[in-house]
C-alpha cells in the first residue's frame, strides 16, 4: 500500500485503492491519508494534537525568470516581495510619489503593535495562531468551526472534514473583500449582528450549512461547481441579507467571482470529477513535490500554483495583462523602475492579496486536522490591505500628499452624491488601480517585514520563539489597524483611505 490511498465513498469503512504519488487522480470524492497519521489521534473537535515531528529541509523551486516569462514571474509568490522592495526603497529615502514618510513614527508603530500583542497574549506568545480565516468564524468567542466539525459525527473521516473546510474557507475568503461601513449580518443562529470580515465569515458559514453552494441536497455542507453556477446576484444578496437599507459594497463583483469559480472547478486534475475546492487536498498530498516524512510536507509554491493557476479564470478580465495573460491583483506603479528603459513588466507590482489570504487560510484546516506541514511559508508576505496599510497612516508614518488628498476628497464627495453615501468622517477615495493605492499597498508589504523584526526585538523573542509574520498580522497589525480606525473615525470605523471596491480586490 502506498503512502496515500483513495477511497470510493465517504464512509470510513470503504474499500481503498492505491494512489501513486504522481499527481494523477482517477477519482475525487474522497481519499484517506495513511501512515504519517497512524500514531496520532484527533481530539474531540477533530483536530490533531501530534508529537513534535522532525521536519527535513525541503528545497523550493526557483522563481520563473522574468526575462523569459514575465507573466509567470509576476503571478508567482516570489514576485510580491521582490517587486515591492523597489517602492520600499523610495520610502526609506522619503521619495515616494504620493506619501511623505516620517521615519521617527516607525518606532511608534512598532511599540503600538507590541502593546496590543502584550495586552492580548502575554506571556504566551506561542499561542498566537497564524493569520487566517478560521479566527473570523469564531467571532464573539463562539467556536463555530469546532461546532461544525462536531456536528458531522464520526462517520465523516478527517480527510473529508478537511475537504469540507477547504470548500468553506475558499468561498468565504473570496467573499471577504471590504464590506463597506453600512452592511451587517444578523446571525440566524444567535441573533447577533456582525460587520465587516467577521460578518462575511458568519454569513458564509451559515450559507454553507444551508446548502447555498452545493448542488446536492443530501450534502449541504460542500461547495461544488454545479452549486456555484446556480448562484445569482439575487440569491447571494438574500444569503448575505443585502437590501437597500443594508448595502454591501461590490455585491455584483462577489457574485461574479463565485459564478466564475464554478467554471474554474471543472479542472478535474485539481478539483476532481465532482468539482469541489476541497479535492485539492488529494492533488496536494499526491503531488511529486510533497514529502512523506514523519508528517506530510507540502511546499508553498505547490499550494500557490493550485490557488493561483487553478483560479486564474475567476478574476475580472480587465485586470493588468502581459502578452494577453491576466496577472490578477497586479498593477502598474509610477514608483517602479523606469530607467534605463524598462521592459513593460518592470513597472508592475503584484500583490495577489486574496490569493495570499486564501493560502494563509487554507493551510489551517490541513494543519489542524491532518497535521500537514508547509515548507516555504516565509515566501508569503504581509497582506497589503486597508487595515495593515491604514495603521501606517493613522500612526503618522505615512501622510498623503496634499494634492492627492484633495483629489481623493473630491472623488469621495462625487461618489457620495452618486450613491447617496453620507458625507461624514470624509476620507480620500481612489480606484484600486490608482497610483496612490498601488504605492500605498507596496510600501505596506515592505513596512510589515521591517516591523516584524522590530516587534520581535521589542518583545525580546529569539530563535524559534520569534513571532512569524503570520502571527504578527493576526495579533498586531491587522487588529491594530482596525482599532486605530475605530478611534480615529468612530462613526464609520473606515480606513484613512478608501477604495472604490468591486468586491474582488481587498
Amino acid at each position: 500500500m502506498g503512502l496515500f490511498s483513495k477511497k470510493t465513498s465517504k464512509s470510513s469503512n470503504a474499500d481503498t485503492t492505491s494512489l501513486r504519488s504522481t499527481g494523477s487522480r482517477k477519482e475525487s470524492s474522497a481519499s484517506s491519508l495513511k501512515s504519517p497519521l497512524s500514531n496520532q489521534f484527533p481530539n474531540s473537535a477533530g483536530t490533531f494534537t501530534p508529537s513534535t515531528p522532525v521536519i527535513p529541509e525541503i528545497s523550493l523551486p526557483k522563481p520563473p525568470d522574468p526575462n523569459l516569462d514575465p507573466a509567470a514571474y509576476l503571478r508567482s509568490i516570489y514576485a510580491v516581495r521582490e517587486r515591492s522592495r523597489f517602492v520600499m526603497q523610495k520610502a526609506k529615502d522619503n521619495r515616494l510619489a504620493h506619501f511623505t514618510v516620517d521615519a521617527e513614527k516607525f518606532d511608534d508603530a512598532a511599540r503600538f503593535i507590541v502593546s496590543i500583542i502584550k495586552r492580548d497574549y502575554a506571556p504566551d506568545y506561542s499561542s498566537i495562531p497564524p493569520h487566517g480565516r478560521w479566527q473570523h468564524f469564531d467571532v464573539g468567542g463562539r467556536p463555530r468551526i469546532d461546532q461544525l466539525l462536531a456536528s458531522w459525527g464520526s462517520a465523516v473521516d478527517a480527510q473529508e472534514r478537511t475537504r469540507r473546510l477547504i470548500d468553506l474557507f475558499l468561498v468565504s475568503v473570496l467573499l471577504d473583500a471590504g464590506a463597506g461601513a453600512k452592511w451587517q449580518y444578523k446571525s440566524k443562529e444567535t441573533g447577533r449582528a456582525y460587520r465587516r470580515s467577521e460578518g462575511l465569515a458568519v454569513a458564509s458559514l451559515e450559507m454553507f450549512k444551508a446548502g447555498y453552494f452545493s448542488s446536492d441536497s443530501t450534502e449541504p455542507c460542500q461547495v461544488d461547481g454545479a452549486g456555484l453556477k446556480k448562484l445569482t446576484v439575487g440569491i447571494l444578496a438574500r444569503g448575505l441579507q443585502v437590501s437597500e437599507d443594508n448595502p454591501l459594497t461590490g455585491l455584483d463583483g462577489r457574485a461574479g467571482l463565485l459564478i466564475r469559480l464554478g467554471e474554474a472547478l471543472n479542472n478535474q486534475d485539481l478539483f476532481g470529477v465532482d468539482a469541489r475546492p476541497g479535492n485539492m487536498l488529494d492533488y496536494l498530498l499526491s503531488h511529486p513535490s510533497t514529502r512523506a516524512s514523519s508528517v506530510p510536507i507540502i511546499t508553498i509554491p505547490t499550494l500557490w500554483s493550485v490557488v493561483m493557476d487553478g483560479l486564474s479564470s475567476i478574476w475580472p478580465a480587465s485586470r493588468t495583462q502581459i502578452d494577453g495573460t491576466p496577472l490578477g491583483d497586479a498593477w502598474r506603479c509610477s514608483s517602479m523602475p523606469s530607467s534605463p528603459p524598462a521592459e513593460p513588466w518592470e513597472n508592475i507590482v503584484p500583490f495577489h492579496k486574496l490569493t495570499q489570504w486564501l493560502t494563509y487560510s487554507l493551510m489551517a484546516p490541513m494543519t489542524r486536522l491532518l497535521n500537514v506541514h508547509f515548507a516555504g511559508t516565509e515566501l508569503l508576505t504581509g497582506l497589503p490591505e486597508y487595515r495593515n496599510g491604514g495603521l501606517l497612516i493613522d500612526i503618522g508614518l505615512l501622510t498623503l500628499e496634499p494634492h492627492d488628498a484633495k483629489r481623493g476628497l473630491d472623488a469621495y464627495y462625487a461618489n457620495a452624491k452618486r450613491t447617496g453615501q453620507d458625507a461624514m468622517e470624509v476620507v480620500p477615495l481612489f480606484a484600486p488601480d490608482d497610483d496612490v493605492i498601488v504605492e500605498w499597498r507596496a510600501v505596506t508589504v515592505g513596512y510589515l517585514d521591517a516591523l516584524l523584526v522590530k516587534v520581535n526585538n521589542l518583545l525580546k523573542l529569539e530563535g524559534n520563539e520569534r513571532l512569524t509574520l503570520a502571527q504578527m498580522l493576526e495579533a498586531g497589525t491587522w487588529k491594530g489597524g482596525r482599532e486605530l480606525a475605530e478611534v480615529s473615525r468612530p462613526i464609520t470605523k473606515q480606513p484613512p483611505i478608501m477604495t472604490l471596491s468591486d468586491g474582488t480586490v481587498f
